[in-house]
């Protein structure tokens, strides 16, 4: 049997890209100075002590990363890419991740306040009919959400917001807004956003009764563009394969090359459904993996502490993931952008990612740096034996 287990750790960078300058981002670096704040007792919130990932290390994430905790022989295959992308989002990192980069310029909202254009707004609530909207701002989400909730609830205005990303917020209340009715909300705003050339529109469901017990759940969809040729997964579902689709990979892809979804609220949950779609995969087939918390619960609101406790919590359940792997079968974890919770402000940090590689009778190598995140597609192909595509190189 010849499967593919791709797992995107959402935000996972390791620092060093060439031309974080450029995104204003030198010197960041997501693990490394998470690492450092471990280890320096700065995170001892909810866990103590050093930064502890001895699976990760053992297949090679101190080698990807420079750090001296690095095995001398690592259990898989190590590296890093760099991302070519001509941003750091999350669909320009997981589209490039499945061999397609970006080269175009993603539109993206303006820092003033009022953010979004008076003209956007009017045409939504005129094709929407709702009675306004709050926020119009780029925000961190839960903060706006605690901020303007309660105001939402009573007024029936959702929350528009935004951030460094190539994206529309929209927050609304599950059952006084209606979460059927945000789905309809931003099916119409991203009919309005794609003159803008705005990657994606995200619903943001919350539930709770007062800005102390509000939460975000489970229900976010995003409204994604379509990636602007075909993809490895649109190669593996044309060649007859399943690709499996865990957590919001989905959405990202714009249900294009998705054969099934599987969704699970918080990364523990995504681990449950990652391993299910193991067991239920066939030969030739593709589970693709994203675990949103380390960005969304813990990058974008600088929670160093809770990052940590996040890697941790996910380490230790790889061993449940090994003994899942059967021979014939490729894993690869790797991440779409950095997201360092030490670095000022809220939005994704360009960052190199790790690139670790195992699976059954597969020998411990470096696969060096490679200069393109495309390679871990084209690598993911020549396993399943997909055509290439023209973006990326195979490092098997």
């Amino acid at each position: 049997m010849r499967r593919a287990i791709l797992i995107v750790m959402d935000s996972f960078g390791i620092g060093g890209a060439v031309d974080a300058e450029a995104f204003g981002d030198a010197g960041a670096d997501t693990f490394g100075h998470i690492a450092a704040a471990c280890a320096a007792g700065q995170a001892d919130i909810g866990r103590r002590g050093p930064l502890a990932l001895p699976h990760l290390e053992a297949l090679g994430l101190g080698r990807a990363a420079g750090t001296a905790s690095a095995p001398e022989q690592p259990e898989g295959l190590w590296g890093s890419a760099g991302e070519v992308s001509r941003g750091k989002d999350t669909p320009s990192g997981h589209w490039e991740i499945a061999g397609v980069p970006v080269t175009f310029d993603w539109g993206y909202f303006p820092t003033e306040i009022p953010t979004f254009p008076a003209s956007l707004i009017a045409e939504i609530m005129d094709d929407s009919g709702i009675p306004g909207i709050l926020g119009d701002r780029h925000a961190s989400g839960t903060e706006i959400i605690a901020e303007l909730g309660e105001e939402s609830i009573r007024s029936g205005k959702p929350i528009f917001y935004t951030s460094g990303d190539s994206v529309l917020q929209i927050a609304a209340h599950e059952t006084h807004f209606g979460l059927e009715r945000l789905f309809a909300l931003c099916g119409v705003a991203r009919k309005h956003v794609d003159p803008l050339n705005i990657g994606r529109v995200i619903a943001r469901p919350f539930l709770g009764e007062s800005a102390e017990s509000f939460r975000r759940t489970a229900n976010r969809r995003d409204y994604s563009v379509l990636p602007p040729e075909a993809t490895l997964l649109d190669r593996a579902v044309a060649a007859g394969r399943k690709v499996i689709a865990i957590g919001k990979i989905g959405d990202i892809f714009a249900h294009q090359g998705i054969s099934e979804v599987r969704k699970g609220d918080g990364n523990m949950a995504l681990f449950d459904a990652m391993l299910g779609a193991i067991r239920d995969a066939g030969d030739g087939d593709l589970v693709f993996a994203n675990f949103v918390d380390f960005d969304s619960a813990f990058g974008h609101r600088r929670d160093v502490a809770g990052y940590a406790a996040a890697l941790e919590a996910f380490d230790r359940r790889l061993p449940e993931f090994f003994a899942a792997l059967q021979p014939g079968d490729l894993a690869l974890i790797t991440a779409d952008h950095g997201c360092d919770p030490t670095w000022p402000g809220t939005d994704h940090t360009r960052e190199n990612v790790p690139v670790l590689g195992f699976g059954p009778g597969i020998a411990g190598r470096g696969i060096g740096h490679r200069k393109t995140f495309a390679d871990i597609g084209e690598s993911v192909a020549a396993h399943l034996g997909l055509p290439q595509g023209k973006h990326g190189t195979s490092f098997l």
